[in-house]
């Protein structure tokens, strides 16, 4: 039996952790073109159907979470390295 195709799929769910009104109301992932992402959502309207609610979404590279640490200290040396430059002024 193969395994389930997932490839441009998603899913959210209710955010049972959230805390504040900044978080968001849904979470949940999504695959687009073999990539996986995180998806949080946020209800625009507090009255709308639950059957059709309007929401704003946010989406964000799983991979990319991990990214900012590792690439950072290069950034910063490369930044360096352009700071080496004679500048005659």
């Amino acid at each position: 039996m193969s395994e389930y195709d997932n490839t441009n799929r998603g899913s959210v769910w209710k955010n049972e952790k959230k805390e504040k009104a900044t978080h968001a109301d849904f979470t949940g992932s999504i695959n687009v073109d073999g990539a996986e992402y995180w998806l949080n959502g946020w209800l625009r309207e507090k009255g709308a159907s639950p059957k059709a609610p309007s929401m704003k979404f946010t989406v964000r590279r799983k991979e990319a979470a991990a990214l900012p640490a590792a690439t950072a200290s290069g950034h910063a040396q490369n930044l360096r390295a352009d700071m080496d430059d004679e500048i005659p002024f």
